[in-house]
Parts: C-alpha cells; sequence; structure tokens
C-alpha cells in the first residue's frame, strides 16, 4: 500500500485527436493541434533583462507581445543551437499566449483510442505531471505533453505580455 505522499502528480491520460509532432534533439514531442496558434520561422527575439534561463526574450506579432521560450532548456534537452529547420510554436494557453522554440516540426498525426499509453512512473522530476503519455507513431515514439503544465506558471503574464482577458 502506498503512504499518502507517495503518489505522484500526473497529467490525465492523453486523448484521441490530432496533435503537432516536434523534435527537441534526438527526441520526438507531440501537443495538441487545438492548441496551436500557429508555427512560425524562428527570428531572435528581444532579450528581457533578469529573465528565467527558458525565457529568451519577447517578439510582436501582429500588435501583440508573446514571451519566446526554448522548450529545450525548459525539458533539458541538449541544445542543437538555431538552424533553417529551428521554429518558434506559438500556443494558445487559454490566459494568454507564448512562442516555444523547438528544434523542428514534423507533422499532426491523429492518434486513435488506444493509441496512448501511459507513461512509466516517474517520481522526483519536476517536469513529470506534464507528460500525457506515449504514443507510437510508425517508428518514433512521442512523448505527448500538457503544454498548459509545463508552461503554466513559467509563461510570463505580465502587463502587456499577451495576456487574455
Amino acid at each position: 500500500m502506498n503512504a499518502p505522499n507517495a503518489t505522484t502528480t500526473r497529467a490525465p491520460l492523453a486523448a484521441a485527436g490530432q496533435y503537432l509532432s516536434f523534435r527537441l534533439g534526438e527526441e520526438n514531442y507531440g501537443i495538441d493541434i487545438l492548441q496551436v496558434q500557429e508555427i512560425r520561422s524562428y527570428e531572435p527575439p528581444t532579450r528581457m533583462p533578469d529573465s528565467a534561463g527558458f525565457l529568451l526574450g519577447v517578439v510582436n506579432l501582429r500588435g501583440v507581445v508573446v514571451p519566446i521560450l526554448d522548450l529545450r532548456v525548459r525539458l533539458h534537452c541538449a541544445d542543437s543551437g538555431i538552424t533553417p529547420s529551428t521554429v518558434v510554436i506559438v500556443i494558445d494557453l487559454k490566459t494568454r499566449v507564448v512562442g516555444v522554440v523547438v528544434d523542428a516540426v514534423s507533422d499532426v498525426v491523429t492518434l486513435e483510442a488506444g493509441m496512448v499509453h501511459a507513461a512509466p512512473g516517474v517520481s522526483g522530476t519536476p517536469d513529470a505531471a506534464s507528460i500525457r503519455g506515449l504514443a507510437q507513431v510508425g517508428e518514433r515514439l512521442l512523448i505527448l505533453l500538457d503544454i498548459e503544465a509545463l508552461l503554466g506558471d513559467a509563461a510570463p503574464a505580465g502587463e502587456g505580455l499577451a495576456s487574455v482577458g
């Protein structure tokens, strides 16, 4: 029997649907396509003083100031640098819009019921609660993220920073 403090908070298992797949280093990830606002080529953001290491800066996106976060840093992946395939995925987090830098976008995949499996229990990692499952797509294993749980507290919500009301 588990002690009450031994339980690990987990994100709910990802549902069937469409997911945008992308790469961070050698790993493949997926997020719910309904949260993706757009995909943009990488442009260096305006740096913000005294910001967290994963906050690269901000960009002006059609009159809205959008924070740009390096998902590679947030997920502790190896930084492969900026390449021609580096893009920014602009994500709607319900209360604000953020951009995340990824190494490359692969495609949109449709996951059927039964294709998503729970990730093995990982305790001690702060981002374990943001993994919604794993899905085998061809030769790739996708790590499905709860992007809102992963970025919700990390994304700045200051005045003028893409707050949606």
